[in-house]
């Protein structure tokens, strides 16, 4: 009764043009403000051009693909699977490492990712933040807000003038795209997972900053958020307590990730991982807003020290996405965004400490961009049903219960028509973490009454962790579906005839009922069941691999298992109104179906000719359903096909052949590797004039100095990899130890010399981001100039969830020392990080890519470096002493044309005498810092280079620094390249994006 007032309130209150009783039509439909009206939304979905879309979304971080041809191709890949959008952060980091200089070009761009998405005709979710979180540097915070004084996401106006720059530069990009503009972009996020910070939070005056930064640099669609869990409404529309509608958006959304972030356990489901009161929750904070969930687990993130994205993706697997994902569609949800979707690398120093180089995710596309994991094709099948139901877009949510199945290890998740006479049940086990199959028949409400499903004999099986969409009244164009046990793949119809596609899993018992007085007639296979009574007709059948074609008057249904189903794809012909390719429940003949293997990219109709792009990694059959009229030539990847035509279906029979290509790698360990000592700091003829001097004797940070000057790194201006200090000090002779303490993120390590004395190391681990060490000094004379040399890692920046706390503050370097039997004002230090710091001078690779050690601020990690006079030594003898060493070679490459042919970069542990090895190790590529590899913490041991950064018809560049963290040095186990699947592809080959070459840099030092 409570809830029921509740929307009574908020309707009145929000000039809802409809309202009845218990909800069922309750409409408040919304666009932007009065900004725009083809972005529109009510309380049950979204609305483009006025037509109700289910946006299902995949998140993509095109900065973790720095190859911008290649952004196409991963847009197709999550169209093809069903998506109707895609969601994507920007990195502030990237894009003003300098502040109050905004670059955006090069392999930074933006624009080539809105502009593919136009292309490929997927709407975009715009998340530019400033702040995303996304296991990033700061969380995509720039360091040079290390030194704002005002508390981060809130108020202070100096943190407000600091984010001008950016918002306005971002935002008026994006505005371009909006689909006012005749772009992509339908949403826009302004803050991320503003859901927790100290008093006064939420700040509505600091969020209505926000908005109004991107309103002023153009933005007319609909602003969205992602609280962190559902029950939380912050900025949900409406008034607060205070009657207050400041700083809200427009749309509010949630974050859920049920089964979290432990991997280790890839068959382990908690048992309390599926969320009970998504809707309800919903209802409570925003009933006049359609079910947001903006990031919706689509794998996890793993630590330094993890267990791999291999057992991730276990862990979140086809049977997760089963269970979760139509779950959270049965709490009512219709915009549903998977995060990842597509993970990407952690490149140049680009994630905060908490993440490796592997943004893999366990996504659904790997790392390396192939879609042969099983949960691509699981999510295919949920996505594609989706599109063809657009009843469920303004279902009513109903309760749980046991009262549908016969028996209580069932639990259903009715969603009821509104408006039609569609229903939707979720079938699930009560416990959905039991692996056992549940025997049961179906009790439905139908327009022919109570059903008990099934009819023919029998009993329904629900494999352990499955869920299944049971449909009742289910519309087919010109027919009704009564009801199907098996799942809807797709349907369309095209003139007089229907195609229906259902799947099952194998050796599952499945029934549907069409209303019809025909009677069925087998057109392929056998072991279909059927009887016609009460002008209706059912068909049953216990699945197989075998498919089987049923024709029941002028509907033809197709019956596959799921493996089969997994090979077939829905491509959408470009069409010559507003939607152009953009995804439309309005008229289902703009798509064809098709069977064909790996991928189907697109398809057109030119004439006569049906021309069809896709990739291949194996000879397939190839079925299509539903040829325009107009067609009578087929093309695939513009090789002519020759088919056969089925004269009662009209389905195109054809075969795809594939040919396996010859490749030829490099040998990496035969090649003629150089050498140069990377740590020449150490040495008494060395020169550090040109250093930065730590002699700021304040900080603004929020951590206190606890020595003489700031040797907060940052504070000088250097935020991005390796660390190095050199302290002078004049000997008192009295001197015994050296306590020192580091500060750089987990996983990270330091050493310390004394002149060219090795005192010792940190090896670092996965959890401890500072740490203090203690020294035993060689005898000093007394009088005599000494330099202690300290290298420290900076593993990247803290993230800043939580507001106020200002978390992403914490420094890297030097936090204390002690320097027995002397003040700690006897020493005098130098930094240096990257060669300039803030004003890099590597724009073509941004900010982040490169840290303080020797051979990085001279630019030797770039192609084509002056290696005429120096030592030919390869990294895997590498070297038997403490130190920094830096190897470069080159190779070329010869590729076949017309494939996509992953390549990877394997290492091995490598172990010295009898234990782990304590090392570091980072891999350019052309220039590109593609691995950061610390052998006594892992886990990841392969590193996918994509092409483009990899030059695949030319020369290539790589470069190894090795950090030795123990006395005797250090090697590499092993350094190989390796092919995976050659893909014949239509994908335009990328080019490789702007790499300069190697040339002598002013001042370096």
């Amino acid at each position: 009764m409570k809830l029921l007032k509740a929307l009574v309130v908020a309707g009145l209150a929000l000039g809802s043009s409809a309202f009845s009783i218990g909800g069922k039509s309750f409409v408040v439909k919304k666009d932007s403000d009065g900004l725009q009206n083809l972005v529109t939304y009510d309380e049950h979905s979204l609305m483009v051009r006025g037509e109700r879309i289910f946006i299902y979304s995949g998140e993509f971080h095109a900065f973790r693909l720095p190859v911008p041809d290649l952004w196409v191709d991963i847009l197709q890949k999550i169209k093809a699977a069903g998506f109707s959008a895609v969601s994507f952060y920007t990195d502030w980091a990237l894009l003003e490492g300098e502040q109050g200089v905004y670059r955006a070009d090069g392999a930074f761009a933006i624009e080539p990712l809105l502009e593919a998405a136009a292309k490929v005709g997927i709407y975009l979710i715009a998340r530019p933040g400033p702040y995303i979180n996304a296991e990033t540097s700061g969380g995509g915070f720039p360091g040079w807000l290390q030194r704002v004084k005002g508390a981060l996401r809130t108020r202070a106006p100096d943190y407000l003038a600091a984010t001008d720059n950016y918002i306005s530069s971002i935002g008026k990009t994006i505005a371009k795209y909006q689909i006012t503009n005749g772009g992509p972009v339908i949403l826009l996020q302004p803050e991320n997972e503003y859901s927790g910070g100290l008093d006064p939070f939420p700040d509505p005056v600091y969020a209505d900053h926000l908005e109004q930064q991107y309103r002023d640099a153009g933005i007319v669609v609909p602003f969205i958020s992602n609280d962190a869990w559902a029950a939380a409404g912050h900025l949900a529309p409406g008034p607060d307590v205070n009657g207050s509608t400041l700083g809200d958006v427009d749309i509010y959304g949630f974050d859920s990730y049920p089964l979290g972030f432990d991997c280790a356990s890839p068959h382990v489901w908690p048992n309390t991982s599926l969320p009970q009161t998504y809707y309800v929750d919903h209802q409570g904070v925003s009933p006049s807003t359609f079910m947001s969930i903006v990031e919706f687990q689509g794998g996890a993130f793993d630590p330094w020290g993890g267990n791999g994205f291999d057992k991730c993706a276990a862990l979140l697997n086809m049977e997760y996405e089963r269970v979760f994902f139509k779950y959270a569609i049965a709490q009512g949800t219709t915009l549903l965004n998977i995060y990842m979707t597509y993970g990407g690398t952690n490149w140049g120093n680009l994630g905060f400490s908490g993440v490796y180089t592997s943004y893999d995710y366990g996504a659904a596309i790997a790392e390396n961009r192939e879609v042969d994991r099983e949960k691509y094709s699981e999510a295919k099948l949920i996505g594609n049903f989706l599109r063809v139901s657009p009843a469920i877009l303004t279902t009513s949510v109903g309760s749980p219960n046991n009262s549908f199945a016969s028996t209580a290890a069932i639990t259903v998740n009715p969603l009821y028509g509104n408006g039609t006479k569609t229903n939707f049940h979720l079938i699930r086990a009560t416990d959905e973490t039991l692996d056992t199959s549940i025997s049961y028949t179906f009790t439905a409400p139908t327009s022919k009454g109570q059903t008990t499903i099934p009819q023919l004999g029998g009993t329904l099986t629900l494999p352990g962790r499955d869920a299944k969409w049971l449909v009742t009244d289910y519309s087919i164009g010109d027919t009704t579906l009564l009801y199907s046990t098996a799942e809807i793949f797709t349907w369309k119809q095209v003139d007089s005839k229907t195609f229906l596609v259902v799947y099952g899993g194998a050796g599952e018992q499945h029934e549907l009922a069409l209303l019809s007085t025909s009677t069925a007639k087998t057109i392929e296979g056998s072991g279909i069941s059927a009887k016609t009574n009460n002008s209706t007709t059912i068909l049953g059948w216990k699945t197989s691999s075998t498919r089987r074609v049923v024709q029941v008057g002028n509907v033809f249904v197709y019956v596959l298992d799921r493996n089969t189903a997994y090979n077939y794809w829905v491509a959408d012909f470009k069409r010559s109104d507003s939607w152009e390719a953009y995804t439309t429940t309005i008229d289902k003949t703009t798509s064809v179906i098709i069977e064909a293997g790996y991928l189907v990219r697109d398809v057109t109709l030119a004439g006569s000719a049906l021309k069809i792009t896709g990739d291949l990694n194996a000879t397939a059959p190839f079925k299509l359903i539903g040829a325009p009229k107009a067609a009578t030539q087929l093309f695939f990847n513009g090789k002519k096909l020759s088919f056969k035509a089925n004269p009662a279906t009209g389905e195109w029979t054809s075969s795809l052949e594939y040919k396996s290509p010859a490749i030829k790698l490099p040998d990496l360990t035969s090649l003629n590797w150089k050498y140069i000592d990377s740590l020449p700091e150490i040495q008494a003829s060395y020169d550090d004039s040109k250093w930065t001097v730590a002699d700021h004797k304040t900080t603004i940070n929020p951590t206190a100095l606890a020595t003489p000057t700031s040797l907060y790194a940052s504070d000088y201006g250097y935020n991005t990899g390796a660390l190095v200090y050199r302290g002078h000090f004049t000997a008192t002779g009295k001197e015994t130890t050296l306590n020192i303490t580091t500060q750089g993120g987990a996983a990270y390590g330091s050493s310390v010399w004394l002149g060219n004395t090795y005192l010792g190391s940190w090896t670092g681990n996965d959890k401890t981001i500072i740490h203090a060490d203690i020294y035993t000094l060689p005898k000093l004379k007394s009088g005599q100039k000494y330099i202690i040399t300290a290298v420290i890692d900076n593993n990247g920046l803290n993230e800043n969830w939580y507001v106020g706390a200002d978390d992403m503050k914490t420094p890297r370097g030097i936090m204390n020392y002690t320097l027995t039997g002397s003040p700690q004002s006897a020493i005098t230090w130098k930094l240096t990080g990257n060669l300039n710091g803030e004003k890099y001078l590597d724009k073509a690779r941004g900010p982040l890519n490169e840290g303080g050690l020797f051979a990085e601020r001279q630019g030797f990690h770039l192609p084509s470096p002056p290696t005429q006079n120096w030592k030919s030594l390869s990294p895997l003898a590498g070297t038997k002493a403490p130190g920094i060493a830096f190897y470069t070679t080159s190779f070329k490459l010869d590729l076949p044309t017309g494939y996509d042919i992953p390549l990877t970069f394997n290492f091995a542990n490598t172990t010295m005498d009898g234990t782990t090895a304590n090392y570091q190790a980072q891999l350019w590529i052309n220039g590109w810092q593609y691995v950061k590899y610390i052998n006594n913490i892992g886990p990841q041991l392969s590193f996918p280079v994509p092409q483009g950064i990899l030059d695949y018809k030319g020369d290539n560049w790589v470069a190894v620094e090795i950090w030795a963290r123990q006395s005797n040095g250090a090697k590499l186990a092993k350094l190989e390249l390796e092919a995976g699947t050659p893909v014949l592809t239509a994908l335009k080959a990328p080019r490789t994006v702007d790499a300069p070459k190697w040339k002598k840099r002013a001042g370096a030092y």
